[in-house]
C-alpha cells in the first residue's frame, strides 16, 4: 500500500457515490496511482476530480471522465483494447487492470516525450500488458487490430474512419466528437459490420490532431 492509497481509497469512494461507478472499475482506479502520473508540481491535486495539465498543451482527464469511458466499454478480461491519445498513461493503466494479463492495451500519443514518460511510468509499476507507440492515432494502429473496444481520449470533428475499420464486428468504440461543442458518442459494430451510435452527453477534450481529426490545436 503506496502512501497516497487513503486519497486514492476517497477519491473513488466519491466516484461510486457521484456516478455509480461498478466495483470493477471502482476496484481498477484504487489500484493506479495517479499521482505518479501527473507532473510533480500538479501531485497534491492528484486525486481531485478535475483534469490537470500534463505538458504540451495536454491534460490528464478527469477521474470521472476515466470513469465513465471504461463503464461505457464494458471491458473484459482478455480484450483487445486500443486507446487514442496516451498522454501520460494514466487512463491506460487502468483500462489495463480491467483487462488483466490476458488483455492488452495498445496506446498511441502523437507527442514523444509524452509517449516516453508513459512508457516509462507504465513499465516502472509493471503494465507489461500495456504497449505505447509514437504515431498519429487517428489512423488507428493495423499491425495490432481488429480490437475489441477502441478508445479516444480526444475530440475528433467526425468518426475516423481508419477507427472504424480496425474495430472488431461485436466490437465497441467510444470517442468525443465536435470541436468547442463535443458529444461522447458510444458505437457498437455488429457482426454484419453495421454500426450503431448512441449519444451519452456533453464532454469537453483537448482536439485529436492528426489526419483524420484536426490540422492544429484549437
Amino acid at each position: 500500500m503506496d502512501e497516497r492509497f487513503e486519497e486514492r481509497k476517497r477519491m473513488v469512494e466519491r466516484l461510486k457515490e457521484e456516478f455509480g461507478i461498478s466495483e470493477r472499475v471502482a476496484r481498477a482506479m484504487l489500484k493506479v496511482p495517479r499521482h505518479l502520473f501527473v507532473p510533480p508540481n500538479y501531485s497534491r491535486e492528484a486525486y481531485a476530480d478535475y483534469p490537470l495539465p500534463i505538458g504540451y498543451g495536454q491534460t490528464i482527464s478527469a477521474p470521472h471522465m476515466v470513469a465513465i469511458m471504461c463503464e461505457l466499454l464494458d471491458l473484459l478480461p482478455g480484450h483487445r483494447v486500443l486507446e487514442v491519445g496516451g498522454g501520460s498513461g494514466y487512463h491506460s493503466a487502468v483500462v489495463a487492470e480491467l483487462v488483466g494479463k490476458s488483455g492488452k492495451v495498445i496506446t498511441i500519443e502523437r507527442i514523444p516525450e509524452l509517449a516516453e514518460r508513459a512508457r516509462k511510468t507504465l513499465k516502472s509499476l509493471g503494465y507489461d500488458n500495456v504497449e505505447v507507440i509514437i504515431g498519429d492515432g487517428s489512423e488507428g494502429y493495423v499491425k495490432e487490430a481488429p480490437y475489441d473496444r477502441i478508445y479516444v481520449t480526444a475530440a475528433s470533428p467526425k468518426i475516423p474512419e481508419p477507427l472504424i475499420e480496425q474495430l472488431k464486428c461485436g466490437g465497441k468504440m467510444v470517442i468525443p466528437v465536435g470541436d468547442t461543442i463535443q458529444t461522447l458518442y458510444v458505437v457498437e459494430k455488429d457482426e454484419k459490420g453495421r454500426l450503431k451510435k448512441k449519444r451519452w452527453g456533453s464532454v469537453r477534450f483537448v482536439p485529436l490532431v492528426g489526419k483524420y481529426g484536426f490540422s492544429s490545436l484549437f
